[in-house]
């Protein structure tokens, strides 16, 4: 499978509030982001993703993060959303999103999981914590698995990006480095355009 948004960097809203959701995403869109992950952990995570999905899911992937349980899954493909992110390897789950026809990046740390979460049918890995294994363990990853888009997650920020790209990562999922609880928008585009530039530099 190949990855479908122009740009692999997948925007993770942490925390975000559904009052601030449309703001922050449209900043993200006008800078050159198409993905979208808002956490299930976030308060009035249904209304963000709805009312995001609503006004941008013609421009962007739309979808949730931190997701476990097939009841949220569910929940998520009602409210729009094209996307569901695992922080973990869950076949049963990543079998259910996929049947409500969602796109999956699945989380995993092992081989044995990265193949479990194949199996189930997951479209995309999300390595995570990333930055417990290193761009070295992406390499010896790569070496055995089939060719499926791989993210980086976890302790990605712009002066790493290039390290777990070149070890053959497509992209990242970006947190912390991106948007913080509460942060002003500019804030937001500010640095969604160092990850661009970082994410360019590689790839150009």
């Amino acid at each position: 499978m190949t990855w479908p948004t122009r740009l692999p960097l997948i925007a993770i809203l942490r925390g975000i509030r559904p009052e601030e959701a449309i703001s922050h995403v449209d900043a993200l869109i006008q800078t050159g982001f198409d993905a979208i992950e808002i956490p299930l952990n976030s308060p009035g995570w249904e209304i963000s993703i709805r009312e995001v999905s609503m006004r941008f899911g013609t421009q962007a992937l739309i979808g949730g993060g931190t997701v476990l349980r097939p009841e949220q899954a569910d929940v998520l493909a009602d409210v729009g959303s094209k996307l569901a992110v695992t922080p973990n390897t869950r076949p049963a789950l990543i079998a259910h999103a996929v049947r409500r026809g969602m796109l999956v990046a699945a989380g995993f740390a092992t081989a044995s999981e990265a193949f479990d979460a194949i199996d189930a049918g997951a479209q995309a890995l999300k390595l995570f914590p990333a930055s417990t294994y290193g761009p070295s363990h992406v390499r010896a990853l790569l070496a055995v698995l089939p060719p499926v888009p791989l993210f980086a997650v976890g302790g990605i920020t712009p002066s790493n990006l290039a390290d777990y790209l070149r070890a053959g990562c497509i992209g990242a999922g970006l947190g912390s480095d991106l948007y913080k609880p509460g942060q002003d928008v500019s804030r937001t585009a500010q640095m969604a355009q160092a990850f661009i530039n970082a994410y360019q530099d590689v790839r150009a």
